[in-house]
């Protein structure tokens, strides 16, 4: 085997170097850990309904009577409520700040992605009439509420939306993070799908993520607009389901104009409305007065 020329040997000696160096630096910055939230973690108690998995979370200190059902976003589970790093926890501390017996949460999953849609022409569709048909049978062994309330963010806000938009007589209140709400249908042509991107600031591959997702769900612009918040909320009246949207107005996935856009055909149409536009990127929460949306 040949060897190398003494220049040659230089050179890789320092390539050699650099990496190390770069190692090191990457590893000497590396974040090590996470803000914690304090608060006093709920009690935990699990199962299933058919392909609905489900959570029952209880205050220590009691309830007042309430459900609120949260809907989970991408990527997440029905097990995420006790997270002491996400904006779960800070909903509770802000509870347990306020002193009130806080509402009886009841998390929902069909796994990390999924929509609620009516059963249509799309083989995965039909969870929304899954979900609804099992609520009562949750309920029979979490106690009828007084009221009841959805909850969620980004993908589960969106779903959120879907529900309480759908069946209004079956939810006091809707609280819609960050939610996949858009002016432009999926099924829109390419060219209003890139200038709807542009616009609002969406990352191109997010975007035609959620337009690839959407299309699983539903099988022509039809059946989007039976799912669409934009297209339900025509319906509405002064007597549906109060709402809370925020969104941060640097949201990548290009959902600030839509729950803008959202929020004022609600309030035309009467529907008791709280919004909250904040300076940030997806998902970016005013926890407290999410919190306190619920609670009153």
């Amino acid at each position: 085997m040949p060897r190398l020329a003494k220049r040659d040997r230089y050179l890789l000696s320092a390539l050699l170097l650099l990496g190390l160096l770069w190692f090191g630096w990457t590893e000497l910055t590396k974040t090590r850990g996470d803000q914690k939230v304090d608060f006093q973690p709920a009690t935990r108690d699990c199962g299933a309904e058919g392909a609905l998995r489900y959570c029952v979370y209880r205050a220590v200190g009691g309830v007042n009577g309430d459900i609120v059902y949260h809907l989970h976003g991408r990527g997440l589970d029905e097990r995420i409520w006790n997270d002491d790093t996400y904006l779960t926890a800070m909903l509770q501390a802000r509870w347990q700040v306020a002193g009130a017996p806080p509402p009886t949460v009841v998390t929902l999953s069909y796994g990390p992605s999924w929509l609620l849609t009516p059963k249509g022409r799309m083989a995965d569709s039909g969870l929304l009439d899954d979900m609804m048909r099992r609520l009562p049978a949750i309920e029979a062994k979490v106690g009828s509420p007084r009221r009841r309330m959805l909850l969620g963010e980004s993908m589960g806000g969106l779903n959120v939306l879907i529900a309480g938009l759908s069946y209004p007589d079956k939810f006091a209140k809707v609280a819609a993070l960050c939610p996949g709400v858009y002016v432009d249908s999926p099924f829109a042509k390419l060219s209003t799908l890139v200038a709807a991107a542009q616009r609002t600031g969406a990352n191109p591959k997010i975007a035609f993520g959620i337009r690839a997702m959407a299309q699983t769900y539903a099988a022509d612009d039809a059946e989007w607009r039976r799912v669409s918040p934009i297209a339900l909320i025509k319906r509405a009246t002064p007597a549906y389901p109060a709402l809370y949207l925020s969104c941060g107005l640097y949201d990548n996935y290009g959902n600030f104009e839509g729950s803008e856009r959202l929020v004022s055909m609600a309030r035309e149409r009467g529907v008791q409305t709280e919004w909250r536009p904040l300076y940030g990127g997806h998902c970016v929460t005013d926890a407290n007065s999410v919190g306190d949306f619920l609670l009153k």
